[in-house]
């Protein structure tokens, strides 16, 4: 066997660090950081390093499996595509297009390829019951991108190495990195080098996270009351004449209606909503708008809760009336190689509602929350058939114990991925899908969410089993087996099937249609760089990655979809919700349910779907409940004790540990613990790690305008249940 070493990059978060892969034959016999990598490596993380070990799962599907009876039997691929589009088709033929479900999670969402196809194949099905992980932990932003900016897609990213004063709010990048729906390599340490240097960082969190440890200021918030300390300090800027009014005049449009809004809030209330005195947010507010060079940056804690769109538009509009887009030390626009924003502003997605609830799309998908009660009540277009493409919703939204019942319901659930996890224990298919370890990608439509113009090619470095199959081609053999077009488009199933023969006439792969026919066109109409278009040599001559070119200002404007050019400050909509927010009474905990349920960061966590791998985490595989030494005392829990966490749809026991990282009345589960791992090839008992913390949280009440769910505000009951025993089963 001959030892390689392959040059590629991570597909697990948007941070895409360059890595370099050791190949013994077709065995990874080690993962470690690309430091040649000109931009991306810094966050190189455990998830990364030990992404062989998904590879190698001792449970991992590598043939199609039909279930039959309470077991699952190896089937070829022809059987399995014929079969499911043969059932497609009768459910569709009874009940519409709609009858077809499709959810994807994040796995989907970090391939070139993936999603592309999968919309390519929901398009030529018709159907309107799409489900995204979006309505988990996202949807906030890109309601309020929209809005705001014109595009979903319009995502600021942040000019870390020249800030003055950062306001970091939900977000925990000692942990996470710096990296959402933008990514800035080593951003933490440039953050903190900053701070060497005299800028002031400020958090605020329900919990002391690492990134509180070395802040300057901790604003420690009730939560899901973010968009009251964020109204605060709009206000205080608007009421004391702190506005940047160049900006306020020439760049955004609203600024009157947020001056009404703002004289309908009182500070002292607001202050109270979140639980804060009104002297340290009327401080942080005048700090924050006299700082020279300043930013907002708002996270995942922000999104997940009911005003979660409220919160995320208000950090938004500090940012605009204070002067602080595009400009040095703040938000900017990086429009990458890739016109993504123009992209998708040419796909006019037809407007939808939903069948039960009537409520809108949100990016493209329909609410999580929604879909158990699509799946079991009758009436035209109710879902009867079912695909998972790399998710675990289950695990990953609310009510998963609903929603595990409603699939078990389906005629027919057909699930895409490497394992089976809590999510396809019902699936009638279980097809198994390609790690990127075995996947060419081109890093592409996310190419202007990077801090820089940046450019690269992951090559895959093994060969995958000879059974797996990349999802593309998947939607491909089933669009053309249930003579649906492709995309929509007349005569592209003819054109895929024609090109199939003559690859493999001629014998050269490469003339099938496929990703990297996109991806060539990709680059032939991308952004020119010193005048000229990047053509794929240029990318095969830079294995390790390529920075085209130096951070620049002046594209946001530009980059702007609103009809007048001009940031939106005040959406009516949100300006209506604002106003419903002030009208509501304040928080109080239920009776019997005293403490508000929060999540945190863990950098060896990656959300439902790794923490059976036993590389994240060398020092126990489970979560655990977080409470407060006062909340303990109370409650008479000790460290160690096992409890009983509940709320009025569900209960979960686990181990508590006590800890003054949350306030007072808050208790934090880690997020994405739960999922049994079955084993439809040996049939051994299901592995499970920890508990699902999900359970408890009810899916019916969302966000009007993100459709989220209340996942880091929902409150709950906690009692003990007695001392922890090492053996005890944590499930």
């Amino acid at each position: 066997m001959s030892t390689r070493t392959v040059h590629t990059f991570c597909r697990y978060c948007l941070a895409s660090c360059g890595i370099e892969v050791t190949v013994d034959g077709n065995t990874v016999t080690k993962i470690s950081a690309d430091k040649q990598n000109p931009h991306t490596w810094r966050d190189f993380c455990a998830k990364g390093r030990t992404a062989n070990q998904l590879v190698e799962h001792p449970r991992r599907i590598l043939e199609p499996m039909r279930r039959v009876g309470d077991t699952y039997v190896e089937a070829t691929w022809d059987e399995a595509i014929a079969d499911i589009a043969t059932r497609m088709n009768a459910a569709i033929d009874v009940g519409g297009p709609d009858a077809v479900g499709a959810y994807y999670g994040n796995p989907a969402g970090f391939s070139s390829s993936n999603i592309i196809f999968f919309n390519g194949w929901l398009d030529a099905i018709g159907t309107h019951s799409r489900y995204s992980v979006g309505s988990v932990d996202q949807n906030a932003m890109h309601v309020v991108a929209s809005a705001m900016y014109g595009s979903m897609l319009m995502a600021p990213v942040s000019d870390i190495d020249n800030c003055d004063y950062f306001l970091l709010v939900g977000t925990n990048p000692a942990v996470s990195a710096w990296n959402w729906l933008e990514t800035v390599p080593g951003g933490w340490k440039r953050a903190l080098e900053r701070r060497r240097q005299g800028a002031k960082i400020v958090v605020v969190d329900p919990l002391r996270t690492e990134t509180v440890e070395k802040a300057d200021v901790h604003l420690a918030l009730r939560p899901g009351q973010d968009w009251a300390l964020l109204l605060a300090m709009v206000k205080v800027v608007l009421d004391e004449g702190l506005e940047h009014k160049e900006d306020c005049a020439d760049l955004a449009t609203g600024i009157g209606e947020l001056r009404t809004l703002v004289a309908q809030a009182d500070l002292d209330d607001l202050a109270s909503r979140c639980d804060l005195p009104r002297a340290d947010i009327e401080q942080v507010a005048r700090d924050f708008a006299t700082a020279s060079r300043a930013m907002v940056v708002t996270r995942t804690g922000v999104s997940m809760h009911l005003a979660g769109t409220i919160a995320e538009w208000l950090g938004h509009v500090l940012n605009v009336i204070t002067g602080r887009m595009d400009r040095p030390g703040g938000r900017r626009f990086e429009p990458g190689y890739v016109d993504a924003i123009g992209l998708s502003g040419r796909i006019k997605a037809r407007p939808h509602h939903s069948r039960l609830r009537g409520r809108e799309m949100v990016a493209g998908a329909h609410a999580l929350s929604e879909l158990p009660d699509e799946i079991t009540t009758p009436g035209p277009g109710q879902i009867r058939a079912m695909v998972i493409n790399c998710g675990n919703p289950v695990v990953s939204g609310p009510d998963g114990r609903k929603l595990d019942e409603a699939f078990a319901q389906l005629d027919l659930l057909v699930a895409i991925d490497f394992v089976q996890r809590e999510s396809h224990r019902h699936a009638h298919w279980l097809l198994p899908a390609v790690h990127w370890l075995e996947r060419d990608d081109l890093l592409a439509f996310t190419s202007n969410m990077h801090d820089e113009p940046y450019l690269q090619f992951g090559p895959k470095a093994v060969e995958p089993p000879p059974g797996a199959r990349q999802e593309w081609r998947i939607f491909t053999d089933l669009a053309i087996a249930m003579r649906k077009p492709l995309f929509n488009a007349r005569g592209v199933n003819t054109f895929i099937r024609a090109s199939r023969r003559i690859a493999r006439t001629t014998r050269k792969p490469l003339l099938e249609f496929g990703p990297h026919w996109i991806d060539r066109l990709v680059l032939a109409t991308g952004r020119k760089f010193n005048g000229r278009r990047i053509k794929w040599r240029d990318v095969m001559a830079h294995p390790h990655g390529w920075v085209l070119g130096p951070r620049e200002f002046g594209h946001f404007r530009a980059a702007l979809r609103t009809a007048d050019k001009k940031v939106h400050a005040a959406p009516p909509e949100f300006v209506e919700r604002a106003r419903e927010l002030l009208a509501e009474p304040h928080p109080v905990a239920p009776e019997r349910y005293p403490f508000q349920l929060a999540g945190r960061r863990s950098r060896h966590a990656m959300n439902s779907w790794l923490n059976e791998l036993p590389g994240l985490h060398p020092s126990g595989k489970r979560n655990e409940v977080v409470i407060h030494p006062d909340d303990a005392a109370a409650l008479g829990v000790g460290d160690g004790d096992r409890v009983r966490v509940f709320s009025p749809v569900g209960e979960i026991e686990l181990p508590a540990t006590i800890s003054k990282q949350p306030r007072h009345g808050v208790v934090v589960v880690d997020h994405g613990w739960g999922s049994r791992i079955f084993d439809p090839r040996g049939g051994a008992t299901a592995e499970s790690f920890g508990a699902n913390r999900n359970l408890l949280v009810d899916g019916g009440p969302v966000d009007p305008l993100s459709q989220t769910s209340a996942l880091s505000s929902s409150y709950v009951g906690v009692e003990r249940v007695g001392r922890l025993r090492p053996e005890a089963p944590l499930t």
